[in-house]
């Protein structure tokens, strides 16, 4: 046991069988030892080692090569899905701006709010929702300011039921 104290081992077994077989075991340990220092592993031949060392680069050189084009090719690919994706964006939105123009999308918006400097003012839609979100700033500011005392359990439910019911409504439109 390469000049370990035998001791250590011995009272190490005994502590999980009985003395008896701690003493065979270590004699099997010893004798094991004996027979692998007495018949070392014989060596290979250094003609089959530089063989597998070979073999080992041409591997590794083939896979570096495929690699190689994998990555060239997937550039390539990119580079040409990138040019024909602009090419087609450019062509389409370029005879997009030529038939509509921007009048199209201005018919969409009613003129009365296109041409007002209050847009807010302009749609009622619009109002109510910035009305609502106005409120909820107030009470958000009370709230963080304890203007409502010992209210502000319940104002916090409510903002969050106005909160819940305000995007119900958003989500409708």
């Amino acid at each position: 046991m390469n000049g370990c104290n035998k001791e250590n081992p011995k009272e190490l077994l005994e502590k999980f069988l009985n003395p008896e077989d701690a003493t065979d075991i270590i004699d099997t340990l010893d004798r094991a030892e004996k027979f692998l220092r007495q018949n070392p592993a014989p060596e290979p031949d250094k003609h089959i080692i530089i063989n597998i060392k070979r073999q080992i680069e041409e591997t590794l050189a083939a896979r570096r090569r495929v690699r190689t084009f994998r990555s060239v090719a997937y550039r390539v690919a990119v580079a040409a899905a990138i040019i024909i994706v602009a090419a087609i964006g450019t062509t389409v939105f370029v005879k997009d701006i030529e038939e509509t123009g921007i009048r199209k999308y201005a018919s969409i918006i009613p003129r009365a709010i296109w041409e007002s400097d209050d847009i807010t003012a302009a749609d009622p839609d619009l109002a109510l929702l910035t009305a609502e979100m106005e409120q909820i700033e107030d009470e958000m500011l009370a709230l963080e300011t304890g203007g409502n005392g010992n209210n502000a359990e319940r104002a916090v439910a409510e903002l969050e039921m106005e909160l819940i019911a305000i995007d119900s409504d958003f989500g409708k439109e």
